[in-house]
């Protein structure tokens, strides 16, 4: 465990320390929450339209519940794990990780709840449409969704906010309780037939 830490801090390390200083600005843009709610909005609205005012609702009181859901949960792990962020991290700060910001956040980092956020709404919403609308393809939606998670993922190492571990157990648990919530808002709306 000890030596997986170690590559986790590494390259976390050299991927923050590639970070141009001209793209602090977007990275901290992309990293705040309150920017995504327009996002979320359009993504919402673009669902209601393509599915119906019933099923839609469905499928966006399911997303609502996704973020809830791996927001706390993420948080649940980070009191649990109690592991520092690389900008309160000695060792860290000692090999000269870059916080452009300062210290971004609380104490803790495992695991990212944006990561989790970002990569459960991206897998929720992309296969609640693809599951309840089988006359159409959302590859070109999925492919935005899951580059949009991607990009606010990556602002976290780059902001010494979470190291790259944290980043992707953060993806990994977003993307399958966005899908197995993707299949319960099918599973409603099939045995409620909206």
């Amino acid at each position: 465990m000890e030596s997986l830490i170690q590559l986790d801090q590494q390259l976390t390390l050299w991927i923050n320390q590639h970070n141009l200083e001209a793209l602090n600005g977007f990275w901290h843009f992309v990293s705040q929450v309150r920017v995504w709610f327009p996002f979320y909005g359009l993504i919402a609205g673009l669902i209601i339209w393509k599915l119906g005012w019933k099923k839609g609702l469905c499928v966006v009181a399911f997303a609502i519940l996704g973020v809830v859901l791996t927001d706390q949960l993420a948080n649940a792990f980070k009191e649990g794990f109690m592991r520092l962020r690389p900008c309160r991290d000695p060792w860290m700060t000692a090999h000269g990780v870059l916080c452009p910001d300062g210290i971004i956040g609380g104490m803790h980092s495992f695991y990212s709840g944006h990561a989790s956020n970002t990569f459960g709404f991206a897998a929720l919403t992309w296969a609640g449409l693809q599951l309840n609308d089988k006359q159409h393809s959302y590859r070109w939606l999925g492919w935005c969704l899951f580059l949009w998670a991607a990009i606010v993922s990556i602002s976290r190492i780059m902001l010494a906010a979470h190291f790259l571990g944290d980043i992707l157990v953060g993806a990994l648990i977003g993307t399958a309780i966005g899908l197995a919530l993707a299949y319960c808002s099918y599973w409603v709306i099939t045995k409620a037939r909206l």
